[in-house]
């Protein structure tokens, strides 16, 4: 692997200085958005906020209404309408500011909860919003870290180089001479989370409670989840320590770096790191001149997530091409550690579980390992889910285990999941999602790259025996198996008997549904609405007539309007009642 020429390098700096100096310039002129205005008033955000919200409410409403859909309802006219509609969420959750751009991104993880229109547009959400001034940055360095801005550092470039919704970073030279980053909280950012969180509790308390969009979901549970992601990513303190257990974690391997955290300059609002400066893994005509092997790249990039997922159990929740950059000699550097992922080892048992489920197709057993990964809500009915996981494990394992796609098999889950009782932690869909950037980006540096082919030797590491004895683990497996068929034999008198006392006692409620009988009910409810309208038709026509009689008329074509609004119901629901009963 040759090493990039210093005339090469230098240009390839110059460029991406220049280009982002222009971009930050640009940044730092816009004033379109009122939250990052000094004199931006609470009451002025709430009506911001609330008008949103309203706003973003009726919407869904008028998605519902077959009436508001110009030539008759179509699933291909409500696609198209969610995809304007979510351009235009994305745009205002970007004037909105740092708090729902980070709500944004989190929801584009969501596919379990929103319609894939809003997942696709909100996973564009970037954080380009204005820098700030370089008097803030002075001030809230120089508060946090006791002492002058000389006195910290030898140089201080005041043009940040990035800028983001939560911070912004500036290169800066240490005493010492080394080259740092110093990463600053935006001034303002925890009494904005503050205001902006009191009113997301408010929504998803309605969200809740919602007969229809609370229905199987845990509003308070997202809201909750969303804040603690929030707060970790304001502590620069915590961030730092997962910085330094990332770098722990793979301080054995050479093709991996990680900044280095200076804590001497470093506070829950300021991060120094280390400067580590590479080419970024999606500029291929950077990776080309510095003479890399992007086949290789992509391979190591796959080789890391994995060794964070499966070996370590801490990984980088947000991997996008942003966040990853390539040294000269090949090895790739990781950046931005605010948002970490953690599997717990009991996780891993479980999720073996469902993978020899998935293995010999059996849909009962991998509903009931998701059910103990707490990623399925058990309900009354689960026959419906058991039938949709059958029919995907039938459809899954048609295709060899190397030729399967990640990004179609989230795209897979994600649309069992909707409407579902299924409740993805935000670990999984963390996972998934990194899973669908890396198969991005390593199909960007090599066409034929496919991310489950990499994936297969620790992926038979999982399903193998925890101690790395596979002829023991088959051994356990039909062990287990053993023993459970020979409980549920043993406790299958018991389990009649608390049946029958419980019975006995009403604990237990039978529910029969009748499909003739539900039909019947709803046809005759429909048919006393379309009494109802036509009695409201007659008495307007009456009155319309009485008035027109009298002499006024004007009155009576307002009665005459008035009344083709219940007269258009009533044709709208008799043809509703002729196609009922053309079902059946």
């Amino acid at each position: 692997m040759s090493a990039l020429s210093s005339n090469t390098k230098s240009s390839l700096v110059k460029k991406q200085g220049a280009s982002a100096s222009r971009k930050l310039t640009k940044l730092e002129t816009a004033e379109k958005y009122r939250w990052n205005r000094e004199n931006y008033s609470i009451a002025r955000r709430r009506i911001d906020i609330w008008r949103f919200v309203l706003s973003l409410l009726f919407r869904f409403w008028r998605n519902g209404k077959k009436w508001s859909y110009k030539g008759g309802f179509t699933q291909e006219k409500l696609d198209a309408r969610r995809k304007i509609q979510a351009v235009w969420i994305r745009e205002n959750l970007l004037n909105l500011g740092p708090t729902f751009i980070k709500v944004g991104q989190l929801f584009s993880t969501r596919a379990d909860l929103f319609p894939a229109e809003y997942v696709d547009e909100l996973s564009k959400l970037q954080d380009e919003v204005p820098a700030f001034t370089y008097e803030q940055v002075s001030k809230t360095i120089e508060k946090d870290l006791g002492k002058p801005l000389s006195k910290l550092f030898r140089n201080f470039d005041p043009v940040p180089i990035a800028a983001a919704s939560l911070g912004q970073v500036h290169k800066a030279k240490l005493h010492s001479g080394e080259e740092v980053v110093v990463k600053i909280q935006r001034p303002g950012l925890q009494q904005l989370f503050t205001i902006d969180l009191a009113i997301l509790k408010k929504i998803a308390y309605y969200f809740q409670n919602h007969p229809k969009w609370g229905k199987g979901r845990d509003w308070i549970g997202i809201y909750e989840e969303c804040c603690k992601i929030l707060w970790e990513e304001t502590d620069y303190l915590n961030e730092g320590q997962n910085a330094d257990a990332f770098r722990r974690n793979f301080r054995g391997e050479n093709w991996v770096k990680v900044p280095r955290v200076y804590w001497r300059y470093t506070s829950p609002r300021v991060l120094t790191l280390e400067y580590l400066p590479g080419i970024k893994i999606s500029h291929y005509e950077g990776l080309e001149a510095a003479g890399l092997d992007r086949k290789l790249l992509a391979r190591l990039g796959a080789k890391a997530y994995l060794c964070q997922l499966l070996n370590d159990g801490f990984f980088h929740a947000d991997p996008h091409p942003g966040n990853i950059a390539v040294d000269t000699d090949g090895s790739l550097i990781f950046y931005d550690f605010g948002m970490m992922g953690r599997i717990n080892t009991n996780v891993r048992e479980k999720l073996m579980d469902t993978l020899f489920g998935i293995a010999q197709k059996d849909g009962d057993r991998v509903v009931s390992s998701l059910i103990a990964l707490g990623a399925l809500s058990a309900t009354s009915d689960m026959g419906p889910v058991r039938r949709s996981v059958q029919f995907m494990l039938d459809n899954f394992m048609d295709k060899p285990f190397e030729e399967q796609s990640i990004a179609a098999i989230s795209d897979d889950l994600y649309e069992l999941a909707y409407d579902q009782p299924f409740r993805f932690p935000a670990t999984f869909t963390f996972v998934m999602r990194a899973f669908s950037t890396l198969e991005g980006v390593g199909k960007g540096l090599d066409p034929d790259f496919n991310f489950m082919e990499v994936a297969q030797p620790f992926a038979l590491e999982l399903v193998a025996d925890l101690d790395g004895s596979t002829g023991n683990s088959i051994i356990d497996e039909l062990t287990r198996q053993a023993t459970q068929v020979s409980n549920t034999a043993l406790s299958l008198p018991r389990r009649i008997d608390d049946t029958i006392e419980k019975l006995d006692r009403g604990d237990i409620r039978l529910r029969v549904r009748s499909v003739e009988s539900d039909r019947l009910l709803r046809r005759l409810g429909m048919m006393q609405m379309a009494t109802n309208y036509s009695v409201f038709v007659s008495a307007l026509v009456i009155c319309a007539t009485l008035l027109f009689i009298n002499g006024y008329i004007r009155i009576a074509i307002a009665a005459v309007m008035l009344g083709l609004v219940p007269a258009w119901a009533l044709v709208r629901l008799l043809r509703r009642i002729n196609r009922l009963d053309k079902m059946f």
